[in-house]
């Protein structure tokens, strides 16, 4: 399987929906750029009613939160969505999300 992949579920509130939804079709740049320089990539965001579904690659998912939970923009960013979900976004946290398990890969 896969190990430097990384995928997780979140609710949103309903209340939140379209604004999380228009938030992330229009990321701010800077948020874009500081998610790249902490080595995260092809990270997609899948919709299900108020579901999500986050899955990305990354060689080092620790190196990768550190740089994130330090980031200016990442914490202004978090401010705003984590109110959002139904889960936490704090990347200071031990757990900041659940991985889900890989039980199929296709090369």
């Amino acid at each position: 399987m896969g190990s430097n992949k990384l995928a997780w579920t979140w609710k949103v509130k309903e209340e939140y929906l379209e604004e999380y939804v228009q938030m992330h079709l229009d990321p701010w740049p800077e948020i874009l750029e500081e998610h790249s320089k902490a080595g995260i990539r092809n990270y997609s965001i899948f919709q299900n009613g108020n579901q999500f579904f986050y899955c990305f690659e990354c060689d080092d998912t620790e190196a990768a939160f550190a740089y994130i939970a330090g980031s200016e923009a990442c914490n202004r960013w978090n401010a705003i969505t984590s109110k959002m979900v139904e889960g936490s976004f704090d990347f200071n946290d031990a757990v900041p999300m659940v991985p889900l398990r890989e039980v199929f890969y296709l090369k």
